[in-house]
């Protein structure tokens, strides 16, 4: 069918206005382009385009004001700010220590618009909730940060040195009790677990008691209610630096310049444990998505802003990205999973 568009001009009228209208539509649709306006990626386009004008999804698998949720956000803020991306509809998914929000995140098959933080308490959570939605499915993007455990105990604590703890520990388990802010799957009960492993206490005889993030911990330290905490450092520099808690050792492998405490490899302890934050995207995307994801983590990295988000929480830069932290995600799944079926947790 003909759709007369001018039916009150004569032919030779209407054949004028319809070139004019051409040239005109030509002549936008350039104009367009050359400012942004037109790109190889739009709202619901492909992330393999241009991210600078591309809405996002980022998933946090724990409440507002958690690790994740603190990293996830100030990873945004500055792709934001640094128009790396465009902007990003930030969601807080609480659950099962984060399995929930790692199935949803699997369940999205294919979604090009969507990213999760994560850690290692997600990878230790999708075990101890005898789940099916294990990292290794999703599409590794980038390792953002890093966080070392710590051995702490009270000041007047009869273990002086990581020695005096671990001989204790190995000649009655049962007597020397553990604290730490995690649930069983999480950094600090994963630590205490490797570390009587690799000092031969067998893991099941660890008496571990659970504490509801760093603030408890802190009091059962300070009452003697346990003998020794194990935890990251950023809750405690408090007692720490008025002397009323001490650090044994650091889990990492260098010192921390803001703590004056040896390495548990300087003690002769062949373990080095951190607990990290990263991104995962869902599985199906394509090569050139998680390419354009990888360059956005990059460009993100690389400025000023990412640095001064460091140094403002305390957060150590153990960056990766591509087969590097592939590589290491494929470990640190396979070691949790060994630790947490050797406990009959998973």
């Amino acid at each position: 069918m003909t759709v007369n568009l001018f039916p009150h001009r004569s032919p030779s009228t209407r054949r004028g206005l319809r070139a004019v209208l051409a040239t005109v539509s030509v002549v936008s649709l350039a104009a367009l382009t050359a400012c942004g306006g037109v790109t190889a990626s739009s709202d619901s386009g492909d992330a393999s385009g241009d991210l600078a004008d591309k809405r996002m999804r980022m998933m946090i698998p724990n409440a507002a004001g958690g690790g994740y949720d603190l990293t996830g956000r100030a990873a945004v803020k500055v792709m934001e700010d640094e128009k790396i991306t465009g902007r990003f509809e930030v969601s807080n998914v609480e659950g099962a220590s984060g399995t929930v929000a790692m199935q949803r995140l699997l369940n999205e098959k294919g979604s090009d618009d969507l990213l999760m933080t994560m850690g290692l308490g997600v990878v230790g959570a999708v075990y101890t909730n005898k789940s099916d939605a294990t990292v290794d499915k999703a599409v590794p993007i980038a390792r953002l940060i890093e966080e070392q455990e710590a051995i702490l105990v009270p000041k007047d604590s009869p273990f002086k040195t990581v020695d005096d703890f671990v001989e204790a520990w190995k000649a009655d388990p049962d007597k020397v009790v553990v604290g730490g802010g995690s649930a069983p799957g999480g950094p600090d009960f994963l630590f205490p677990m490797q570390l009587a492993d690799a000092v031969g206490v067998t893991p099941k005889d660890v008496a571990y008691v659970e504490y509801d993030g760093g603030g408890p911990l802190t009091t059962a330290l300070l009452g003697s209610k346990i003998d020794v905490g194990m935890s990251g450092l950023g809750e405690f520099e408090g007692q720490i630096a008025d002397g009323s808690l001490r650090v044994l050792a650091v889990s990492g492998e260098e010192r921390l310049e803001t703590t004056d405490a040896p390495t548990l490899t300087e003690e002769g302890i062949d373990l080095v444990f951190t607990n990290w934050r990263g991104v995962l995207a869902p599985p199906g995307i394509d090569d050139a998505t998680r390419e354009a994801y990888v360059k956005a983590f990059e460009e993100m990295h690389d400025t000023q802003a990412w640095k001064d988000t460091l140094e403002k929480n305390g957060w150590a830069d153990n960056f990766a990205t591509g087969e590097e932290f592939e590589t290491y995600l494929d470990e640190q799944n396979e070691r949790v999973r060994t630790t947490l079926t050797d406990l009959g947790l998973a």
